[in-house]
């Protein structure tokens, strides 16, 4: 089960799995019982790569992985679709598609993730295959990033009872901490870190400027 990408001009659904569908948990509007299954199939292997997921699924007859949109892996795609991921809770999902997209950025120089690149299924010695005229840097995919980090941390801010809330925190397998400095809600602020214990995720306030809360919500 998934969403349909569209309606066509008869007003029958295109009937072609794409990530679109990820877009839908990202807005909030999938039912909460149809959340898993949307979640298991992008994260599959005929939509996730290794490198991320994949505009279109493998076994669409439109597939091509070098194509613009029928194909490609776009790391602010995937950073949408990992921000509904959370929001449904399967935060190690998210974790999974940040692996990915953080493993494609350190075969780029500088570590600048590109507009887009190509959605060839990922292998253990070679990088991800760059698409030709993908802008590089993309302010978009910049941003991917530091979307995905929150989606993982499950970071939220209360600014009206001046609290800082982890909700049910996850560090992808690449990393085992994370500092964040300067979070601040009004004139209030903490520097923060998260580092793995065992299974869980452990949150320690390094330092904290007036009065302002930290919670690990579990």
């Amino acid at each position: 089960m998934t969403y349909v990408l569209a309606l066509d001009g008869n007003k029958r659904p295109c009937r072609v799995r794409s990530s679109n569908a990820g877009h839908a948990l990202f807005a909030g509007v999938a039912y909460p019982e149809r959340a898993p299954q949307v979640i298991r199939n992008l994260t599959g292997s005929a939509f996730f790569c290794g490198w991320g997921i994949r505009t279109i699924a493998s076994t669409e007859a439109r597939y091509n992985p070098m194509s613009y949109h029928n194909g490609s892996v776009w790391p602010h795609d995937n950073a949408m679709i990992a921000a509904g991921f959370a929001r449904y809770g399967f935060r190690n999902e998210a974790a999974k598609i940040f692996e990915g997209v953080f493993a494609a950025s350190t075969f780029v120089d500088l570590r600048r993730l590109p507009e887009l690149f190509c959605g060839f299924p990922r292998q253990r010695t070679q990088g991800p295959t760059s698409y030709p005229v993908a802008c590089i840097p993309q302010a978009w995919a910049a941003a991917a990033p530091l979307s995905m980090i929150q989606s993982c941390i499950g970071l939220v801010f209360d600014p009206d009872e001046l609290r800082i809330i982890f909700e049910e925190p996850v560090l992808p397998s690449f990393l085992d901490e994370i500092v964040l400095s300067g979070l601040s809600l009004k004139d209030a602020s903490a520097k923060i870190a998260l580092r793995r214990s065992g299974r869980h995720v452990v949150v320690d306030v390094l330092d904290r400027v007036r009065t302002i809360k930290v919670l690990a919500a579990s």
